[in-house]
């Protein structure tokens, strides 16, 4: 089948993937659109998709704000150690429920697996209790302790770890390897995969954290850049819409770098994570 012959038979698919990037890009399209454009111009109606009057006054606003170092360093660190953490300890289990053989493997793998359809909601006010009871709300490791292994994790490594041939394993144990140099250096070099679509999964979902932040850092010195940005963008009459979406716009750059560092072995992750 030629190339025009499968492009006419597969027509609808190509529209329905246009469609659907039209509808994901335009809003990060309008988002960065509106960032260079005047309050004035954002509560204009009918409201104008080109700016009129570009201008870089709400980037300015934002990064005068003596304070906004100190927000993108705690949301670098928060988001760095809960990707940190995640790696070593979600492939470490995943590891173990693998390759080890104990008592109540089985168990335990199900008990992961049940988290997995427990919403978040449910056990947000007992980690809170907990962090509470433990003295460390509006601190940097009451953001981080509570996120550093996920089940999502667990299981993407599990999976990904059965696919990997079990005799490397037995011949390192064979040699007299045990079982931290085998997971250190049989092991993790083959999750480079599995370890960007972790890692990237986490890094987003840690960056763009905003409930917990907002619950546990009662003060500015341990806000995240998402909680900062929602209280300095909120005036007492009106939202300035300018500085929100000009913070919008810096919170998604981190984001989007490191994905198109990663990217391919994130879509090799994807695909690959289960197949055995």
């Amino acid at each position: 089948m030629t190339r025009e012959a499968s492009f006419r038979n597969r027509w609808w698919l190509y529209l329905l993937l246009t469609v659907a990037f039209v509808l994901v890009v335009t809003p990060f399209v309008w988002m960065v659109l509106g960032s260079v454009k005047s309050n004035a111009e954002l509560r204009s109606v009918p409201p104008t998709w080109w700016p009129e009057n570009p201008t870089m006054q709400n980037f300015r606003d934002l990064f005068s704000r003596n304070s906004f170092g100190r927000y993108f360093f705690n949301s670098t660190v928060v988001a760095l150690t809960v990707t940190a953490g995640n790696l070593l300890f979600c492939s470490a289990v995943g590891y173990a429920l693998a390759m080890l053989s104990f008592r109540g493997k089985r168990l335990i793998f199900a008990l992961i697996l049940g988290t997995l359809m427990i919403p978040g909601v449910v056990t947000f006010v007992p980690l809170f209790v907990l962090v509470a009871n433990m003295g460390l709300v509006n601190t940097l490791p009451g953001l981080i302790l509570p996120f550093l292994v996920s089940p999502f994790g667990v299981f993407l490594m599990r999976q990904f770890i059965l696919g990997l041939p079990r005799d490397l394993v037995e011949a390192a144990r064979i040699d007299g390897a045990g079982e931290l140099a085998i997971f250190g250096r049989v092991i993790l070099p083959l999750l480079g995969p599995a370890l960007a679509t972790l890692g990237i999964l986490t890094f987003l979902g840690s960056w763009n954290n905003f409930l917990w932040p907002l619950v546990v850092a009662t003060g500015e010195r341990s806000y995240t850049l998402p909680v900062a940005l929602a209280l300095i963008s909120t005036g007492q009459n009106q939202t300035n819409y300018g500085l929100l979406l000009a913070g919008a716009t810096v919170v998604v750059i981190p984001v989007l770098i490191v994905f198109l560092i990663f990217q391919k072995r994130f879509i090799q992750g994807i695909a690959t994570t289960g197949m055995k």
